[in-house]
């Protein structure tokens, strides 16, 4: 039986939509600095950081001393202003068929800002797999 979930957030951002959008786009291998540590490094493995069907490595830190790594192939929707990260392998595949997450960001109607709004699209190898 398929295990297909679909969890969604959004996060006000004091930024404005283009630079949120353009910061993950243009500038993902600054991850580390700006994530608070969750984030250890980012390599490009293949295409270049600006280009749709560039291939990503991250090595990311949620859990305190447990570094894991997930490699991932990022689409872009410019007129949007969304970002797909498909997971390929690493960590993260153990457990999950699939995994997707889009990031999307919004212009606030009172021009202040943006919202971020993340989907996180799973599919669970079996029911004893946690949710992420």
């Amino acid at each position: 039986m398929a295990q297909f979930r679909k969890m969604d957030c959004q996060l006000m951002v004091k930024t404005s939509a283009d630079k949120f959008y353009d910061t993950f786009r243009k500038k993902a291998k600054l991850t580390p600095k700006m994530s608070d540590g969750f984030v250890a490094d980012v390599k490009l493995l293949q295409g270049d950081w600006n280009s749709v069907g560039a291939v990503r490595l991250w090595t990311y830190d949620f859990e305190e001393g447990k570094a894991k790594t997930v490699k991932h192939v990022v689409d872009y929707d410019h007129d949007n202003k969304s970002i797909v990260f498909t997971m390929l392998e690493g960590d993260l595949m153990e457990e999950y068929k699939s995994f997707v997450v889009t990031i999307q960001t919004l212009p606030k109607k009172d021009g202040k800002g943006c919202v971020a709004h993340w989907i996180v699209e799973y599919e669970r190898l079996h029911e004893g797999i946690g949710h992420p």
